[in-house]
């Protein structure tokens, strides 16, 4: 596997050093911020060197395995803001070390932990205005290992997207943090024997609009 290098943007320097947000009153939603991470991977099962270049739509085969086969997984990290106005990531190797576990379980290709988090840092920086000031939030870190090539059968798709992209969020839920009641359940499993229920798949996560 190739290493990613540094490839930040020229337009990252132009940006002013704060975005304009409300921060106090910052929800956890999507907000469009300025850069994101692409990388592709062939049949050969090499990643590309990946570059940040301006958010924005991806151009997808209708046939993209990804949209027929689900054939996607995702990660979900942040980075803080200290009051010495640095960055701070929790734990990322852990993030791409669980990516790669889930991608040998779907039989895909992933970036090793050297890329996942050099590309993680390269996203980071290139978006660092959109980093909320201390106790005022964090920025929400999207990893996406998804089958971008044109696949028709239920087989691997022939090309992989490593993208990563990022938003400003809040708490979660708009009540904060409270104590919930759980019932711990001995009978039904989640997560089967050889399934993909502990898996971070695109698929685990599907939800319904009542």
């Amino acid at each position: 596997m190739r290493k990613c290098h540094a490839s930040v943007a020229t337009r990252y320097m132009e940006t002013s050093e704060v975005a304009d947000v409300d921060w106090e009153n910052l929800g956890f939603g999507l907000i469009e911020t300025d850069f994101m991470y692409v990388a592709k991977c062939g049949p050969d099962g090499y990643f590309s060197k990946g570059e940040v270049i301006p958010f924005g739509p991806i151009a997808l085969s209708p046939s993209a395995g990804v949209i027929n086969y689900r054939q996607g997984l995702f990660e979900g990290l942040k980075a803080y803001r200290k009051t010495d106005a640095s960055i701070l990531l929790f734990r990322p190797e852990e993030n791409a070390t669980r990516m790669i576990t889930g991608a040998e379980r779907m039989c895909t290709p992933a970036p090793p932990v050297d890329q996942f988090i050099d590309a993680v840092k390269q996203t980071v920086l290139a978006n660092k205005r959109w980093v909320p000031p201390t106790g005022k939030g964090s920025l929400y870190i999207r990893p996406l290992l998804m089958g971008s090539g044109a696949v028709l059968g239920h087989a691997p798709a022939p090309e992989y997207k490593f993208i990563i992209f990022v938003s400003p969020v809040g708490n979660y839920f708009k009540e904060g943090l409270s104590p919930i009641n759980l019932i711990v359940e001995d009978k039904f499993y989640h997560a089967s024997p050889g399934g993909t229920g502990g898996m971070k798949t695109i698929g685990n996560y599907a939800s319904a609009i009542l």
